[in-house]
């Protein structure tokens, strides 16, 4: 019986044997972590070093820079697509191919810091924390949306963010602001997304020197390559540890693209050709460049970034669904929450006669 006993045993391994194990499988998936990846250098005003050439991308902030660019890039397009169905309406500026200036500028700060942005603003919203869903239910304005329908494109919040201004770098005021930074040296780190392009004007036609990293004159500044996560990643290390040092205010222009155009009123094509959007498109992608860097330094594998892109295309279809299918804000909500607290008062709607509670 122990001979019979043995000899079953003795099959039963010899066959497993036989198997592939999964323990072979995953030792042959041999990941470099971390990689040291050589970085653009920054242009420099009235300072003496900068940013550093070679930065360092782990497994794991790789992977997490990738989905969040395919998130932002793959929300912006449905944006397009729910505005030409009618579902979003009023203004909305998309930020597709920038995607490495707002990815790359959290990975830089601390989510405790305050940031303050321009209209074209969807890209940072995720970053700072807020859910697609309540970025597209905003943009539709429906209840769900992160300022409850409100708000829309151009008006959404989060804690310490304060997001969707619709003056930017007005000159005179910009100047006020520099001025008052540097006399009480405050902690303020000055960004233009330098996309080349205006309304419908590019830089060059507008502005006799495109410098922009030299506006702030008696405040320094550096020039960034924006399609770069890694490049802003450093250069925001950088700029928030000199204003965190009590140096004072700095600068920092981010050299971007924009693939549409400066609104959804604009095609984008009136002021530049398609063939000067394609060639960014085809050698200057920041998510195209950061695939290549992991790729490259054998970080993750071609299966699972596309694996990434099929859970990321997911969640903005259901975040889309949601977007269009949650019930609109009620009509005697429209003057709740004006103030964060405060008792209940009366708001006059369009004409005296109509009447609104507040309520925080």
């Amino acid at each position: 019986m122990r001979k019979m006993l043995a000899a079953v045993v003795s099959r039963v391994l010899s066959r497993e044997a036989q198997k592939p194990a999964r323990r072979v499988l995953l030792a042959s998936c041999h990941y470099s972590n971390p990689a040291a990846i050589e970085i653009k250098q920054c242009d420099l005003y009235r300072l003496e070093e900068g940013p550093p050439v070679t930065a360092v991308l782990t497994r794991d902030d790789g992977l997490k820079y990738y989905r969040m660019m395919q998130v932002v890039r793959r929300m912006e397009l449905k944006a397009d697509q729910l505005y030409k169905q009618k579902f979003i309406r009023g203004f909305c500026h998309l930020c597709d191919g920038q995607e490495a200036c707002c990815v790359g500028l959290e990975a830089g700060i601390n989510s405790s810091d305050h940031v303050i942005t321009s209209y074209r603003a969807h890209g940072i919203c995720y970053t700072r924390g807020i859910s697609v869903r309540a970025i597209l239910a905003e943009l539709t304005g429906r209840r769900g949306g992160c300022a409850k329908g409100k708000g829309g494109s151009m008006h959404m919040y989060t804690k310490n963010f304060y997001g969707g201004n619709g003056i930017v770098g007005a000159q005179g005021q910009i100047a006020e602001a520099f001025n008052m930074a540097a006399l009480w040296k405050l902690p303020c780190v000055f960004i233009c997304e330098n996309n080349l392009y205006g309304m419908g004007t590019s830089v060059d036609r507008s502005a006799a020197s495109t410098d922009y990293y030299k506006r702030g004159h008696f405040i320094p500044g550096i020039r960034v390559d924006g399609m770069d996560v890694l490049c802003v990643r450093e250069a925001t290390k950088f700029a928030a540890d000199y204003c965190r040092s009590g140096k004072g205010p700095i600068v920092m222009e981010m050299q971007t693209y924009r693939y549409h155009g400066h609104s959804m009123s604009d095609p984008g094509i009136s002021y530049r050709t398609r063939e000067e959007v394609q060639n960014v498109r085809r050698k200057s992608d920041p998510i195209m460049l950061l695939q290549e860097k992991i790729i490259n330094n054998k970080l993750a594998s071609v299966e699972e970034l596309k694996e990434i892109e099929g859970s990321v295309k997911k969640e903005v279809e259901d975040a889309a669904h949601f977007a269009t299918t949650d019930p609109e804000p009620p009509l005697d909500e429209l003057g709740h929450h004006l103030y964060s607290s405060n008792p209940p008062f009366e708001v006059r709607g369009a004409n005296q006669w109509i009447k609104f509670k507040s309520i925080s």
